[in-house]
This record gives C-alpha cells, sequence and structure tokens, in this order.
C-alpha cells in the first residue's frame, strides 16, 4: 500500500515547483494523510547505539523537517528514527527564493535555503507537546548574523536538552556564509569545548548524559579530515554524521549544475561514501557513524553500511523514489542479513571500508 500510493503521488509533486510540493507533503503528513508501516520490524535490523534502541537502522536526514512539525509521521512511515532541524536560536527566513533546484537527470537537488526555520521556540512547543515514543534527535546551528555562533550552538542543547532524543551539530552546510569555518581545528575545538561543557552542566543537575553528533562536509581535504577526525575523538563526540552536501559539480549533466548551493542526491554518494569509510578508517571502527549522501536504492543503503555506517539517513532520494524507499531499504537490509547468516545488521558494518576508502574522490 504504501508502495501504491508512493508511486500515485511522486508524479504530481515532481511537477510542482520544488518548495511547494515539500510543503504540501509535511501538510499531508501533519493531517495524517499517509500510510502507516505495518507489522513489527525484522529483528537482524535492531540497534542499540549511545544507549538508545532503533528499531531500524534508516532515517530522515535533517532539512526535511526542518520546525519539528511531522517526526512521529516518520517514525510511522517505518523509519527508525527522525531527526528535525536545523534549527537556530531566531527565526530567519533563509535566502532569497528561487532556491531550491531539481536535477531530474542526475536524480540530485541543489538547495541555498540557508537554514530557514521558525526558530527554537517554535520548534520545542511542538516537541514538548508530542509522545515521547521513538528516537528523535535535534539537528542544530547558527543564525547568519548571529554575534557569537559558538552561543547559538549551546542555546540549542540548552532549549532541547529535554525532549531530544540525541543532538547533531551542524557545522558543515555550504548555505550560512563562514559556517563551514567551524570545522577547522581550532575553531571546532573551541567549539565543542563550549558544547561539551553544556552538556556536562546538564547531566551534573540530573539531567540524562544525550549523545552528541557532529556533521561534517564532503568538500575536506585529506589533510582537512584528518585534523577535522583527530579533534573530534580528541573530545570524544558520540558519533560523526558523514556528509552534507558537496559544492563539488563534477559529471553533472543538467544546466542547474550553475545555480549556487549545496548538491544532494546520486551524484554525492560516491564522494561521502569514500569519506564515510576514510573516517570509519580513521576511527578504527569505534565511533558510530551516520551514512549520508546519494542513497536512492536498496543497494545503495547497503553499500554505505558496508563503508562504515551504523546509521542511515536520506532526503533526496525520497524526492525521486517515493516514501516507499525507506521500506524497501529495510526489506532489503533484512534479507541480505538472512542470506549471509549474520543476526545484526551491525556485523556487516565497515566490511569494505578498506575497499571504498581507496577509491579516489
Amino acid at each position: 500500500m504504501i508502495g501504491l500510493l508512493s508511486r500515485f503521488a511522486q508524479p504530481f509533486l515532481l511537477v510542482l515547483d520544488p518548495e511547494r510540493a515539500h510543503e504540501l507533503t509535511l501538510r499531508a503528513l501533519e493531517l495524517g494523510a499517509y500510510p502507516r508501516c505495518a507489522g513489527e520490524p525484522d529483528s537482524a535490523l535492531r540497534a542499540t547505539i549511545w544507549g538508545l534502541n532503533f528499531p531500524n537502522p534508516v532515517g530522515i536526514a535533517a532539512g526535511f523537517d526542518k520546525d519539528a512539525r511531522v517526526p512521529d509521521a516518520l517514525l510511522n512511515l517505518g523509519c527508525g528514527f527522525a531527526e528535525v532541524g536545523t534549527t537556530t536560536p531566531k527565526p530567519q527566513t533563509g535566502n532569497p527564493v528561487p532556491r531550491v533546484f531539481r536535477l531530474v537527470r542526475d536524480r540530485a537537488v541543489i538547495n541555498r535555503l540557508g537554514f530557514n526555520n521558525a526558530g527554537h521556540a517554535a520548534a520545542l512547543k511542538r516537541l514538548t507537546a508530542r509522545p515521547q515514543l521513538g528516537i528523535v534527535g535535534v539537528n542544530i546551528g547558527a543564525n547568519k548574523d548571529s554575534a557569537d555562533r559558538a552561543g547559538d550552538y549551546v542555546a540549542g542543547i540548552s532549549a532541547f536538552y529535554d525532549v531530544a532524543s540525541y543532538f547533531t551539530v551542524n557545522i558543515s552546510s555550504p548555505n550560512t556564509p563562514g559556517l563551514r569555518d567551524l570545522q577547522a581545528p581550532d575553531a571546532l575545538d573551541k567549539l565543542l569545548g563550549r558544547i561539551l561543557a553544556a552538556r556536562a552542566e546538564k547531566v551534573s543537575q540530573g539531567s540524562p548524559r544525550r549523545p552528541i553528533i557532529v556533521k561534517i562536509a564532503p568538500d575536506l581535504t585529506e589533510t582537512e579530515l584528518g585534523e577535522t577526525v583527530t579533534t573530534l575523538l580528541t573530545h570524544g563526540v558520540d558519533g560523526i554524521a558523514v556528509s552534507n552536501t558537496t559544492l563539488d559539480r563534477t559529471g553533472i549533466a543538467d544546466a542547474a549544475a550553475k545555480e549556487a548551493g549545496g548538491l544532494s542526491g546520486r551524484p554525492l554518494f560516491h564522494r561521502a561514501t569514500v569519506m564515510l569509510a576514510r573516517v570509519y578508517q580513521a576511527t578504527g571502527g569505534k565511533v558510530p557513524l551516520i551514512g549520508i549522501g546519494g542513497i536512492g536504492s536498496p543497494e545503495t543503503a547497503l553499500a554505505k553500511i558496508e563503508a562504515g555506517a551504523s546509521l542511515l539517513q536520506l532526503y533526496t532520494g525520497l524526492i525521486y523514489e517515493g516514501a516507499d524507499l525507506v521500506a524497501r531499504i529495510n526489506a532489503h537490509l533484512a534479507r541480505v542479513c538472512h542470506e549471509r547468516g549474520v543476526r545484526s545488521i551491525a556485523q556487516l558494518s565497515g566490511m569494505r571500508a578498506a575497499e571504498w576508502a581507496a577509491k579516489q574522490i
């Protein structure tokens, strides 16, 4: 049923303006006009990571539900977790329109949205009102005009600490000028020091220890990646999300390739997966990784797991493949586990990391 409805809706949505199509999708989810995923998840897909029990490894990436409007609907669709945001302390409208461009031939999207969102207060109100069921992470960022960007991230930790299952620190969006500079060792060291101090204060007051994940860009050089990972390991972050959108346009056929912004979708898959494998190797496979970028099929989802991911996130793939992509990925991953005689999808994580890490970007 999910597949049938998804195939019916996709052609209609693809003829609309991208932001209009996205808003209609959110409204449908808010109204409950979507098919629920039935049945228990396959036990091979379950994993306990950061003390959280994931029913399956497939989640929705930040950017889909910026203001925490539909996290429970996403969970009902069969996702093992959802991530809301990126949210900033103050509301901001983002960059001028048009700012989202489909590259249909390339199964890709370019966006320069610029953290458009309604601010902390709006998202917090919704997250506080929802039943605290399922895993819902909060992706936090900084306002474009902030005089203290690190302070904006600390404000995010403080605001959402009681309602977030985990936090993702977004320092890798290309659409806020200067934001990616926070990945440099000195800036990242100072930022993480303040963020982790804010968490430590919450823990000292009796609150649970919320996981902190850092989302990095796919455009880091090999040297920059090594420095960034070293800094993340030094601070003991709980996870790394690999990766955000890219500025690279290699091999893009669509005329929209000239548009400024971050590229997501199929062309990002190779670059992001090679980087994922290299981060897996650099961390010795001891830090859980979220694989993001170019997942548009069950096969690409499996490749991310084999390259080193413990969890997956997708967004652009849903635009072209429909909501039933989540169910198809989970079914494929479960089938592969049974065919290979492994009890858990975790046993497949990183098994091809060396092969992927050796590839050229």
